[in-house]
């Protein structure tokens, strides 16, 4: 896990995805805005269920499926990516959208480091049309491995 982010990073992180969500024309809601804030401030991957137990105290004990709409929600914003083999959610390094990302996941300490992954689209058989793609790496960070 990285080092929780500094107050004026994530009121910029914050600002900035508001303004994609708007900018979308659609709404950037508390809920979904608070999801979105404990995600980047956790500063690694997080589940949907660590995430619920985080909001109830201060949003009155959302419901399972209101934290994985907010999560679908952001995800489909590009502001965060699902880590798939984890079952778990972090926070898009990269301000731009469209991007290919690849995960490196620790395995021992269940960090998670996202890169800028190449295009490997052109390898893909004629006539294959791509909905997403997700590329996870296991290994150890070099935390673990030192």
């Amino acid at each position: 896990m990285r080092d929780n982010i500094d107050t004026e990073s994530l009121s910029e992180r914050l600002s900035s995805a508001r303004n994609t969500v708007t900018s979308a024309g659609e709404r950037f809601t508390p809920l979904r805005e608070h999801v979105l804030e404990l995600i980047i401030s956790d500063g690694g991957a997080v589940k949907a269920y660590d995430l619920l137990d985080r909001l109830s105290p201060q949003l009155g004990s959302p419901k399972p499926p209101t934290v994985y709409r907010a999560l679908d929600f952001l995800s489909k914003h590009g502001l965060i990516h699902r880590i798939e083999a984890i079952n778990a959610f972090i926070a898009c390094d990269h301000k731009h959208e469209g991007h290919l990302a690849e995960f490196f996941i620790c395995e021992a300490c269940q960090s998670v480091e996202e890169r800028h992954a190449h295009d490997h689209t052109n390898c893909k058989p004629d006539g294959f049309h791509i909905n997403r793609s997700v590329v996870e790496h296991y290994g150890q960070c070099a935390h673990c491995a030192a």
